[in-house]
């Protein structure tokens, strides 16, 4: 609604009348609120191993993520090793280990059903015992409406944290880039929970013009009752 406004106002200090011209700042302003702060992902630790914790609902594509993450940070020269907390999902650490084999990164995992912190404990200790410059930790796919899951989470988090002060270093979201408007729900409900670092947009090779990454609404309406300006995904 901020934005929106801010573009009524614009509209009468410039004269706009052009549907171009409004989509135009409305481009402009979602481009200066998300150029604000430090949006760099960080890929190197202060003090040794850097640690990334994946989350996000099933079927994000997160392991998908991970996989590609491990495969570039490897072909820099860095060493790899993942750690498989989504214990819950049948062949969810099956999934990661293929993606390990095709990085060529070693992994750590317990059998399915296991203590998903437990994991993360010892994937931790594993990488700091290796002296491994990434550890990615997978975790388990949770709808964002599941207060203990949620939390669950939250405990893999701490105890991370309380094996290596500091960690996780970055914190990634994953989201179906063509979720639409529930992809709001879920960014509020993990930022909540853990302390989110960056946003992952996935699938955005499909065909499906759906999305979110800026919140707006529109509130002009046609005579057939259709939009008559609609702002790009």
């Amino acid at each position: 609604m901020r934005i929106i406004e801010e573009m009524r106002t614009a509209a009468r200090e410039q004269k706009l009348s052009e549907p171009d011209e409004l989509i135009g700042i409305l481009k402009d302003r979602i481009s200066e609120i998300l150029q604000q702060g430090d949006s760099q992902l960080t890929w190197v630790g202060h003090t040794g191993t850097h640690v990334t914790l994946v989350a996000g609902v099933n079927g994000a594509g997160k392991t998908t993520t991970i996989g590609k993450l491990s495969s570039q940070l490897k072909r820099e020269g860095r060493s790899v090793l993942l750690g498989a907390a989504d214990t819950f999902r049948a062949a969810a650490v099956e999934q990661l280990v293929v993606w390990s084999e095709r990085a060529g990164v070693p992994i750590v995992k317990h059998q399915q059903g296991a203590d998903p912190a437990a994991v993360a404990f010892d994937a931790t200790q594993a990488a700091l015992a290796r002296n491994v410059d990434n550890l990615i930790i997978d975790t388990a796919g949770r709808l964002h409406n599941k207060a203990n899951l949620m939390e669950e989470l939250n405990k893999i988090q701490r105890v991370i944290r309380k094996t290596l002060p500091g960690a996780p270093h970055e914190v990634l979201l994953v989201l179906d880039a063509t979720t639409g408007q529930n992809g709001l729900q879920q960014a509020r409900k993990f930022t909540e929970i853990v302390d989110v670092t960056g946003i992952v947009l996935t699938k955005l090779d499909g065909t499906a013009k759906g999305g979110i990454a800026v919140r707006s609404e529109e509130r002009r309406v046609g005579k057939e009752g259709r939009s008559r300006w609609s702002p790009e995904p």
